[in-house]
């Protein structure tokens, strides 16, 4: 979903995470980037305009402008997240308790990685040509 005009709320589990207004923000990329349902509820903040991609993926295939736009999102969000877990890390380092955690989520931020890529294509299916 692509905002034309207005404002939509993004919340989850009852707590708001943003309200984006600027035309042209994207909402709804992360469901559709990982095939799975959606966690986050939106709202419409007054009247607002939305342009609704019936299929997603296949939207984004069809506009690798858009796709590289979710790309560079996803990828700052990942970035501030990564920034300020590394922050609160620093601070709170050596206190133990349940802030020793952080060293998980990092962890898992940093190294889980998506399904294997490989070489090769239809047209050369050997990676090694």
């Amino acid at each position: 979903m692509i905002v034309v005009d207005g404002a939509i709320a993004v919340e989850r589990d009852g707590v708001t995470l943003a309200v984006l207004s600027e035309r042209g923000a994207i909402v709804g990329e992360m469901s559709t980037v990982l095939g799975r349902p959606s966690t986050a509820t939106l709202r419409a903040v007054g009247d607002t305009t939305v342009l609704v991609a019936e299929d997603g993926a296949a939207f984004l295939l069809e506009r690798p402008d858009v796709l590289l736009e979710v790309a560079r999102a996803l990828a700052t969000r990942l970035d501030n997240l990564t920034g300020h877990l590394t922050d609160v890390k620093r601070q709170y380092d050596g206190v133990g308790g349940h802030l020793e955690m952080i060293d998980d989520i990092l962890g898992s931020l940093l190294h889980h990685q998506a399904r294997p890529v490989t070489s090769g294509s239809a047209r050369l299916p050997d990676p090694h040509y």
